[in-house]
């Protein structure tokens, strides 16, 4: 038996979905893997290689809508996929899901499973009630086509599955899973004492691990801090990641100025995330959407307070005034009220965090996770 899993850049296939196929492997399945661009990424390829997996790479751009590029990307798919014979695929991001799921079909692959990990630029504002652009419009009449192609259609949260059926782009007879994102393995993430000052008190320090998009509210963020100390300058800002090609992405210049004013400490991108969460006390992640987000339970499962929005995927992570505060989407005065209230009691950043771990614990654990996903997948 083979399985397929199409992925759009390639690290993204151990860091998130890598104890799936490793429990999928483990049922005695082949695995196989599309993805583009693999050579850019030999360290994962190696890796994936060495745990028995066949790579497999794949013309895809990650952003745009070229007609011709996209047909390549699945017709290049369609005939790997008649070599290879998979016996189930499973798709997650954009053009996956929607090239990939329509080649496994041509293909005839008897069971195809799609993921939606997040809603992106494409559904950005259609829940104002603004007009569709045209390039919106496009691209979903391609996810309505590629699923009516698919088994069964996994979501990350129940405000993407609504979304997506109040926009008719799967059908009521299409089966429907919410699954509690990708999940975190809880023993690689183990809770780590709180940095502290020189005092001996917890330090007061807060990060944000996201591509430097304005959708993850990185901008919010750095005005947030930006404001907080004037009033509070011990008060520490840490920024995790990276410039995206996307047309939401933040300027160079923009980054820039945050770093030269003193605002945010700015650390790069990190292939390992868990040192500079050990180095902050609080995670923050003030995002317009997401599906689950991983960063977040990794904060949670290594004993974080967490200051996120009331917005799909990052609601379902904080229970407010519990593990946390959920403040409004787009407003740096919410932003800035729940950081004060950190600064200004300093034992909930303990309190929330053990809080935060035990629901990382029952809620959260990669291997229930995928438990789910592979009972619903009919693989266990």
């Amino acid at each position: 038996m083979k399985f397929l899993i199409i992925s759009s850049y390639l690290p993204s296939v151990l860091n998130f979905r890598g104890k799936l196929l490793e429990a999928i492997q483990e049922k005695g399945f082949e695995i196989h893997i599309f993805s583009p661009h693999v050579d850019n990424f030999p360290e994962q390829k190696i890796r994936l290689e060495a745990l028995g997996y066949a790579v497999y790479d794949v013309p895809m751009q990650r952003t745009g809508t070229n007609p011709v590029a996209d047909f390549n990307t699945l017709l290049v798919m369609y005939r790997l996929i008649k070599q290879i014979k998979p016996d189930y695929v499973l798709s997650y991001t954009i053009k996956p899901v929607i090239y990939g799921t329509l080649s496994a079909w041509m293909a005839k692959v008897p069971k195809r499973f799609s993921l939606i990990t997040g809603l992106g630029y494409a559904f950005q504002n259609v829940e104002e009630g603004s007009k569709r652009s045209l390039f919106q419009k496009i691209v979903h009449n391609l996810y309505k086509n590629a699923l009516a192609h698919t088994h069964k259609v996994f979501f990350q949260n129940p405000d993407d599955l609504k979304l997506f059926q109040d926009f008719k782009l799967i059908n009521k007879q299409l089966p429907a899973v919410v699954v509690n994102g990708s999940g975190v393995n809880v023993s690689d993430f183990n809770v780590l004492a709180l940095p502290i000052d020189q005092n001996q008190e917890t330090k007061i320090s807060f990060l944000l691990i996201a591509r430097l998009l304005g959708d993850k509210g990185v901008r919010e963020y750095a005005a947030a801090a930006k404001i907080i100390k004037k009033q509070y300058p011990h008060v520490e800002f840490n920024l995790v990641g990276w410039i995206d090609e996307n047309p939401n992405a933040i300027s160079q210049a923009e980054l820039d100025t945050w770093i030269a004013e003193n605002t945010l400490n700015y650390w790069g991108k990190l292939s390992d995330v868990r040192p500079a969460i050990a180095q902050s006390s609080i995670y923050v992640l003030p995002s317009y959407r997401e599906g689950t987000p991983r960063t977040v339970l990794e904060a949670m499962a290594m004993g974080r307070a967490i200051i996120t929005t009331d917005a799909p995927g990052c609601r379902e992570t904080v229970i407010n005034g519990d593990n946390g505060f959920l403040v409004e989407v787009k407003s740096v005065d919410s932003l800035v009220h729940a950081m004060q209230q950190f600064i200004q009691q300093p034992d909930l950043v303990v309190k929330m965090g053990q809080r935060s771990r035990q629901i990382a614990l029952e809620k959260y654990d990669v291997h229930q996770v995928n438990k789910h996903m592979m009972q619903e997948m009919g693989l266990i």
